[in-house]
């Protein structure tokens, strides 16, 4: 991939249209989505298994391996299983039916699965055991130090554990969402067996359980002693005669049980939507199985007997190959060895944007971009907690998706309303797993006065944005802030994301009557930058990607570049397949699920689908258009999926400083498209292989560069 070719400014050779596929809605040109959400997770998987990054990261990728297949089963599988019960289900584009997706799902899953398995056993963890981190087993364990657990167990755990039998008069007990179990075979003493459960309370106790220092032998080279740890439930496992006395404990198998996570919103006239999505919330721990885990070696008897009682059929049965619950393996970052992570940076501060008692009015002199995680997010804090405490400040608005714990925005917005200001929060109750965080903090900011709106039902609030109102000698003058990540202290440390900062009149007036949109009844307007969805985002993009097929078949320069973390959408892919089919170049970055395909000889060959998985999430959204050299760049919140388009507010706006958006196309765009090392470009089957250094090129990790290039995109000259 050459420096010429995926340079967004380059004009390519003009090549002939190819004969067209006539129709374009054939099943054939579509990626299953849920088969691409398989796909992004062997792409992380292949992190987990990159030596190139520190071990303890290495684990981290396996974590997020584990979560990303928790929240697939929860909410995709749960969709998919609801209407075949139901059995009102539809086709996807690629002409599947819910049955046929789940058992491609599951072909596709069980090499992914043991490939989970192969990782922790054969890879990480003989790498741990060599930087002297041991996750042991019971067998292995000397006397001393099974002593030393088993009096920790006797004092510490075994209290909180509740064994709870199934036979004929007590029923088959409720198996919590995500929880890890064991499947307990005892015996009394006249030969008869009995089956209990026994709940393993991650959460209460840490999942790597640490065996004290002083029975461990330091490492041999450095003196220092070795970190020892036993898995909660080995541990469990191992002194199960604790919560039997008198009965023989004859085996213990882990399983595990995923369940619906899907709420359902019923707003009735007594209620409000806080109420109805608290309520909502309560009802996801008792939602129908989706999936069943279970370890290896447990007897076929009894996957059938759990399986019967919890109403799956085999389909949704995996074994597990490695530990259950890979999720808490997150837990392993708390270790102190930086060594084995990521080397801390500091992120970049524009140096007219460093004294906090300045920020707004340093922000009058012209637009600014900053790019998280590269850049930080300090300057966007300042703002606010300045705006807080400003005099002439009049009001603050802001939409809240997903908020950090501790989060000092919040505590800005609170500090504006006791200081006088108008504040007005749209807090998206709707988020999926993390409704719980938000009702806390809509009901925080209701208490101190905060104006706290909960957005359509029908639609999920997810757009980034941000308004400061100022009285100034020469009138109003209005702060946006508008972005494409999250109001986030914690993740702008980790997701590549963009926020643009403008005092543009236009750019304000639109935010102005969007957030009216939001928080009365006023109509959608006609924004002036604004492309908003579900009203005009995707007819906007349309509209663009036409544009660029006639600017194409008049210069014969077409070029499309995007960069975002979904493309599913199959009004857009439709559009983009016909840009193809004129000449025009398309190269797209598409982090996660893509269900177009590329590279199909008369209907896509003139695209490439590329996909970064590195260090830091990839969760910016950009569109290029060269518009026959009069360069267009969009970004926000949106991806091309339906939901975005059709169930969600989302935005797009026009990045209108010239010298930021030839420093975006020059610095992020272009190096993101350049990236050989972390990219992994998409065949036309759906699979991925890693993008390598062309002949004469050098090694680019667009994310290492970025660490090494902090603020040039801040170039004004």
């Amino acid at each position: 991939m050459s420096e010429q070719k995926d340079d967004p400014q380059a004009s390519p050779i003009i090549q002939p249209a190819p004969a067209r596929v006539q129709n374009l809605d054939d099943p054939d040109n579509f990626i299953n989505r849920e088969l691409s959400s398989l796909e992004f997770n062997k792409r992380v998987m292949d992190e987990a298994m990159d030596p190139s990054h520190p071990l303890l990261e290495r684990v981290k990728f396996l974590a997020i391996c584990g979560s990303n297949l928790d929240e697939f089963f929860m909410s995709r599988v749960s969709d998919l299983r609801r209407q075949m019960v139901r059995g009102n289900f539809k086709f996807t584009p690629d002409g599947l039916t819910p049955s046929q997706t789940i058992d491609k799902v599951r072909q596709n899953l069980i090499p992914i699965l043991k490939g989970h398995g192969a990782c922790w056993y054969e890879e990480l963890l003989p790498l741990l055991n060599g930087e002297g981190v041991h996750v042991h087993s019971w067998g292995d364990l000397d006397e001393e130090q099974s002593g030393a657990l088993r009096r920790l167990f006797e004092r510490e755990i075994y209290p909180a554990l509740t064994p709870l039998a199934f036979d004929a008069w007590r029923p088959f007990p409720f198996i919590s969402n995500l929880t890890t179990n064991l499947a307990v075979i005892v015996k009394n003493a006249k030969g008869k067996e009995f089956f209990a459960r026994v709940k393993v309370p991650v959460g209460i106790y840490p999942r790597f359980v640490p065996i004290p220092e002083d029975l461990c032998e330091d490492d041999g080279i450095s003196g220092r002693p070795t970190l020892n740890f036993i898995l909660l439930e080995d541990l469990i496992s191992a002194n199960l005669d604790f919560l039997f006395p008198g009965l023989e404990v004859v085996a213990s198998y882990p399983f595990r049980i995923t369940r619906d996570a899907e709420i359902s919103i019923q707003l009735e006239d007594s209620s409000d939507l806080l109420t109805a999505v608290e309520e909502g919330v309560e009802n996801r721990r008792i939602g129908l199985p989706v999936r069943l885990e279970v370890g290896q070696n447990m007897p076929e008897w009894m996957v059938e007997m759990l399986a019967k009682k919890l109403d799956l059929p085999r389909y949704l049965v995996f074994q597990s190959y490695a530990p259950m619950g890979l999720v808490d393996f997150w837990q392993m970052l708390s270790i102190d060895r930086p060594e084995l992570k990521d080397r801390a940076f500091a992120p970049y501060v524009p140096p007219e944007l460093v004294k906090p008692e300045n920020v707004l009015e340093s922000l009058k002199a012209h637009d600014f971009l900053l790019f998280h995680p590269y850049d930080s997010f300090g300057p966007v804090v300042n703002m606010l907690q300045q705006a807080a405490e400003d005099p002439y400040v009049l009001a603050i608005k802001i939409t809240l998706y997903r908020i950090d714990k501790y989060s000092p925005v919040i505590d800005a917005l609170i500090q504006a309303r006791k200081n006088g200001k108008q504040v007005a929060a749209v807090v998206e109750l709707k988020a999926k797993f993390d409704e719980e965080n938000n009702i806390s903090f809509a009901r925080a900011l209701e208490q101190e006065g905060v104006h706290v709106v909960y957005g359509p039902l029908d639609l999920k609030v997810h757009t980034k944005i941000c308004l400061i109102v100022k009285k100034e000698k020469k009138g109003i003058i209005r702060y946006s802030h508008l972005g494409t990540g999250n109001y986030n202290n914690v993740t702008t440390r980790s997701y590549g994301d963009l926020g643009y900062i403008t005092t543009n009149p236009e750019s304000g007036t639109d935010v102005s009557n969007l957030f009216n949109a939001l928080t009365g009844y006023a109509e959608a307007a006609n924004y002036a930058k604004l492309l908003v969805a579900p009203q005009s985002l995707r007819s906007g993009i349309i509209e663009r990607i036409n544009r660029e097929i006639k600017s194409h078949r008049e210069n014969g320069n077409g070029h499309i570049v995007w960069k975002l973390n979904g493309l599913l959408d199959k009004d857009i892919i439709k559009v983009l397949y016909q840009a193809s089919q004129e000449g025009v170049k398309v190269d797209l970055n598409v982090r996660g699920l893509c269900s177009l395909r590329p590279g199909v000889k008369g209907l896509s060959e003139n695209i490439t689908v590329t996909s970064i998985v590195g260090r830091f999430l990839e969760h910016s959204r950009i569109y290029y258009f060269r518009n026959g050299g009069k360069e267009e760049i969009l970004i926000g919140s949106s991806d091309m999926m339906p939901r975005n388009l059709d169930r969600r507010v989302e935005m797009l706006f026009p990045v209108q400083d010239e010298i930021i958006a030839r420093n975006m196309v020059k610095h992020i765009l272009s190096t993101h498209m350049r990236d050989n090392v972390k990219a992994r470009r998409m065949l036309s089957n759906g699979s991925y292989e890693r993008v390598q250094p062309g002949e004469g090129e050098t090694s680019l990790d667009s994310q290492k560069w970025f660490l090494e290039n902090r603020g040039v995109w801040h170039d004004r000259l």
